[in-house]
């Protein structure tokens, strides 16, 4: 049966409002993708790092309780689990402080067996730390060897700005193993100092063969070598958009596995593949906004699987 992995980040984010807590969340942006995955039923592991303390302890009852599997996750001794303290401002966008201790050993375990057409969900700075490069970019490399379906989204923050001389050179390597580039406008101006879509797919396509570009309200666009499309997104009043981006890879996943799309066609489909895909992005990011989850609910998700 082929699966889906998906290796990141893990943090609790504690939210803010007005100067006040909210809310206390597993997250972490895969992990994020990983829980609406696992919430729809769909076979979905965890590769990541945490503490083997009362925090660590949370997340891994919450993964295991939402249908996806931690077997994977290196439970490290010497560090704790890392913290985020999410800010929303006025529009309820988030800035983030983090405080993060990690053992000198990181991510110490065996990883899965890949297998073809598998799907592999990669990102954020997780995917070009310095501290565990190697493993990562081996694990990443052996499984596109395999046929794997490789799904990278950078989620460059500015607050690297300054590292981005050191660390764009990773993010192409990244892109080169990639089978489905997603990768948002501030994400293309910050690396790469491009202002829309087109822009965006003249610098990808010399690395990967099939991009979605997201533009906020202004829409989510689809560039490969024989589609061209933009399609709209829900027009609301936000109340936290911290699980926006992870949820919109959550629901193009799960469009992916369902409609049995397979790496070596993506590049081959047409509007009306394309439609479901990015359809069932915007229906779980405009869901995950509506509240301060970063995942779909579980009555959302049963709900879409009644249909």
């Amino acid at each position: 049966m082929r699966k889906i992995y998906g290796i990141g980040e893990t943090v609790m984010d504690i939210i803010f409002k007005n100067g006040q807590p909210q809310a206390a969340k597993a997250g972490g942006s895969v992990l994020n993708s990983d829980v609406s995955i696992g919430r729809m039923g769909l076979p979905v592991s965890f590769i990541s790092e945490y503490g083997n303390d009362a925090v660590g302890d949370l997340i891994d009852d919450f993964l295991r309780n939402n249908g996806v599997d931690p077997s994977n996750v290196y439970r490290h001794k010497d560090g704790s689990t890392s913290l985020a303290l999410a800010f929303l401002n006025e529009k309820n966008d988030a800035s983030y402080t983090f405080y993060k201790n990690f053992p000198e050993k990181r991510l110490d375990i065996t990883f899965p067996s890949i297998e073809k057409d598998d799907i592999v969900q990669c990102g954020s700075f997780y995917a070009i730390w310095p501290e565990i490069r190697t493993k990562f970019k081996a694990f990443i490399s052996g499984a596109r060897e395999k046929g794997a379906f490789i799904l990278y989204d950078p989620n460059f923050r500015p607050t690297h700005a300054s590292e981005l001389e050191a660390l764009k050179p990773l993010v192409i390597e990244n892109m080169k193993m990639t089978t489905l580039l997603r990768g948002s406008d501030e994400d293309f101006k910050n690396i790469f100092g491009v202002n829309n879509a087109d822009e965006a797919w003249d610098v990808a396509k010399e690395y990967c063969k099939s991009l979605v570009y997201t533009a906020n309200a202004e829409g989510v666009y689809v560039r490969t070598a024989s589609f061209s499309g933009k399609f709209p997104v829900n027009k609301i009043v936000p109340v936290s958009t911290i699980g926006a981006g992870d949820n919109f890879n959550a629901g193009m996943i799960t469009a992916i596995y369902q409609n049995n799309l397979k790496g070596e066609e993506l590049h081959l489909l047409g509007e009306a593949e394309w439609s479901k895909i990015v359809g069932m992005g915007v229906a779980f990011a405009t869901h995950v906004c509506l509240s301060y989850e970063n995942y779909i609910s579980d009555e959302y998700a049963a709900e879409l699987k009644s249909k």
